[in-house]
């Protein structure tokens, strides 16, 4: 048995944080294709990252002229493919936005369709990290400028004037001094019959020229989304189509000894029901039974009747309450492993005026996305297609041509829009059992997974705990720290996925005498990327713990972590994707300054700061929250403010930081799955209280807007609320919050 979640999640999730910008956005010329397509269609471009061989092999054939990022025509439209998966992030829109904003092109004139699979034409496609931005940005921009560059050079050539005089704005190409325009439709088959200019000559916009980028842009499937047009895996429907379950074993590794099959078959609207021996791997497929039928409900009420005996000799045993009192034990001890030393922090905690020790801990969870698992597959013979609400399209491909032993080129995969992913839809093991279920049906199958299964067959957030022990001096300035960190791992080498701490976490490198030291309880349950994956929880921990610092200290919770930045620098590796203490510092002054930091506040209601960095992305969080005699917890407002360079949509940039923030409430007042006896013990919302919209507070977003390389933002904002809300809450009331969710001691919201 094959547990390869973590190696799978690793070859998908490279660390955004470790990269140059300038090692994933190298670009040759010959990555810059033209292709035209019929006579008539206009200028037609496709921009592309790419190896060079794949490249030459897309420019010799008009096959891929469909699979353009963006096409002007004659009557002046402008259509523009978004190539990355919409999960919700808004990615649909702002990759166009970008496009257009290098075009000059109006944005009414725009119209927006999902772009096909097909990694060759627009190099990487999927949507994780918060690394769409970034990853896209040059590649868009160029798209963008390259189509610019024809339409000024087609109406230079027919007015017989420079280029240079030539200017653009809202789909017009202008020349001031003989006061003659073209619009771009007008201009669009000569620019068609011109040579593509070479990347490097290309004159890309700076933030203050941007007319688009930076406004407020309505998403572009808003409409049909309010109106219930179909959009999503979930709405997927053709003629002759049948209807698929899969039941696997609730414990991971368990296999089928036998099940009632024949009485399956015998109810009304069951078409078949069969037992899959799965590959063993944890991110395809794994053993279980596949009932096919007439209709969802019918294939929901036979999977209700199902009785399987499972074979559970190799399945998994964990226990997170066994784990919880391991890691309280482990605590008192020394981590086997020692991830990052600096200075001598034993001497200086002996030294130190003032010493703490906190213990931390924080609950697995499940992505619980709206839209539950599904996969549409059609098995033609030879080769197969697929409608796939997928975040990675094409590790999807990968995983299907590994279970059904076929060439990628046999895979024709349409991307859908997802119904939220969270990490969730990086992986596809709903995608490669809808594919292997459908290699045995002669007709289109749908794949749908009930509630129960999604929350009990996901790659799950790590639990984890933090056994923090630091030292201050005489003045209160901190001197030392440690975190023996306790984390999870499925081969005894390495963290589970999303249960690691990077060396050069805050605040280690930012003091003299720093440990963190590592232990690893093993576990089976599959692990994966979770929103803002480990930071959605170690910064509840880490700053949390600062907060009791700088009270013990008797200091101002701001000024102390302001004394920890220090002056500002990068820190290691010097770039865009590592931490810089001074834009640190700005957010953190700002959204104080914003929350009225310091400001009389009546006797229960106080305010919480959170600082973190992660994705890229500088964001500090001040809540402000009342406690009452009874532990009942409100939340009033949380203000936030993020440094990630310019902002591409503001409307699509505010609604991912609201989101984020009711999303950590959610989390760290409610939600956790326990596991025992290899099984997850919560089954649907009745028992995963997720927040409801009376207990949603104001969120008050504020940016940075600076020239850095633009990163993303629905994970960044994320980790800062809870520990700004445990930290308004001591202030509030005295009660210190060490362990999520807070529901479990006895607080309510």
């Amino acid at each position: 048995m094959t547990f390869s979640a973590d190696s799978y999640f690793a070859s998908v999730m490279g660390e955004f944080e470790s990269l140059a910008p300038a090692t994933k956005m190298q670009i040759s010329r010959r990555s810059l294709l033209k292709l035209t397509g019929a006579a008539g269609a206009g200028l037609v471009l496709a921009f592309a990252i790419a190896p060079d061989a794949e490249v030459a092999a897309a420019t010799t054939s008009k096959e891929f002229a469909p699979n353009a990022f963006l096409r002007v025509s004659p009557d002046g439209s402008i259509l523009i493919y978004s190539k990355g998966p919409e999960i919700g992030q808004g990615i649909k829109t702002a990759f166009p936005m970008i496009i257009a904003e290098e075009m000059d092109a109006a944005w009414r004139d725009v119209q927006v369709e999902q772009a096909p699979i097909n990694p060759k034409v627009y190099g990487r496609q999927s949507a994780g990290g918060s690394t769409s931005i970034p990853n896209s940005w040059d590649q868009l921009r160029r798209a963008g400028a390259a189509a610019r560059a024809m339409l000024v050079s087609a109406a230079a050539k027919q007015w017989k004037v420079p280029e240079a005089e030539c200017t653009t704005g809202d789909s017009i190409v202008m020349h001031a001094a003989s006061k003659r325009q073209a619009k771009y439709g007008e201009l669009a088959l000569a620019a068609a019959t011109l040579p593509v200019p070479d990347p490097t000559t290309l004159k890309l916009k700076t933030r203050a020229e941007y007319r688009l980028l930076g406004t407020r842009v309505s998403g572009v499937d808003n409409r049909k989304i309010v109106t219930g047009q179909p959009l999503f895996g979930i709405d997927v429907a053709m003629p002759d189509m049948v209807y698929a379950v899969y039941e696997k074993c609730p414990a991971v590794g368990g296999k089928v000894k036998r099940a009632n099959l024949d009485a399956i078959k015998g109810m009304q609207g069951v078409k078949d029901a069969f037992v899959l021996e799965g590959n063993g791997t944890v991110s395809e497929v794994m053993p279980g039974v596949a009932i096919v039928a007439t209709s969802t409900w019918a294939a929901f009420k036979a999977k209700a009747a199902l009785q399987v005996e499972w074979d559970e000799s190799s399945a998994s045993r964990d226990s997170w309450t066994g784990a919880v009192l391991e890691a309280q034990k482990i605590a008192k001890q020394t981590g086997k492993q020692s991830i990052t030393k600096n200075g001598d922090v034993d001497a200086a905690l002996k030294s130190a005026a003032k010493r703490l020790e906190a213990f931390y801990s924080y609950p697995f969870l499940p992505h619980a996305s709206l839209e539950p698992q599904n996969c549409t597959a059609w098995f033609k013979g030879d080769a197969i297609e697929m409608w796939v609400p997928t975040q990675t399209p094409e590790r999807a491909l990968q995983g299907v041509a590994h279970v059904l032993g076929l060439e990628q080129d046999k895979i024709t995969m349409h991307q859908t829009r997802a119904g939220g992913g969270f990490g969730r839809r990086l992986v596809n093991d709903y995608a490669c059992e809808a594919a292997a279920i459908a290699q045995k049906v002669s007709a289109p199958v749908k794949l749908t997974w009930t509630r129960e299964d999604d929350m009990r067959h996901d790659f799950y957030r790590p639990g984890g705990f933090h056994a923090f022990t630091a030292g201050l001096d005489a003045k209160g300035k901190l001197v030392a720290w440690r975190d023996h960190f306790i984390t999870f791992t499925s081969d005894g080498k390495s963290p589970v996925t999303g249960g690691n701490m990077p060396p050069a976490e805050f605040p280690l490198l930012l003091v003299a005498n720093s440990e963190l030291q590592q232990t690893m309880l093993p576990l089976m349950t599959p692990c994966g990327s979770w929103r803002a994956p480990r930071s959605n929880a170690v910064a509840f921990a880490v700053q949390s713990f600062i907060h009791e610092l700088a009270t013990a200290g008797g200091r101002d919770h701001v000024e102390f972590l302001l004394e920890i930045f220090g002056e500002p620098r990068w820190l290691p590796p010097a770039n865009a994707g590592a931490l810089n203490t001074g834009r640190a510092a700005a957010v953190v002054k700002l959204a104080a300054e914003k929350a009225g930091w310091g400001k009389p506040m009546p006797k229960g209601r106080a305010l919480g700061l959170g600082f973190h960095f992660s994705h890229a992305g500088h964001f500090a969080e001040v809540a402000e929250v009342s406690v009452d005699a009874h532990k009942h917890i409100t939340v009033h407002k949380v203000t936030v403010v993020g440094d990630i360079g310019p902002i591409v949509n503001m409307s699509g940039a505010e609604n991912q930081c609201q989101g984020a923030v009711i999303d950590a409430i959610s989390t760290m007042m409610n939600l956790q799955v326990g596991i025992e006896n290899g099984r997850i013990q919560e089954s649907n919302f009745t028992e995963y209280p997720i927040l409801r919209m009376k207990d949603s507070p104001q969120v008050d977003v504020h940016f940075i807007q600076s020239d850095f390389t633009p990163t993303g933002v629905g994970e960044p904002a994320f980790p800062p609320a809870a520990p700004a809300i445990a930290n308004a809450v001591f202030n509030a009331s005295g009660m210190r919050i060490r362990s999520l969710p807070i529901r479990s001691q006895g607080v309510s919201i």
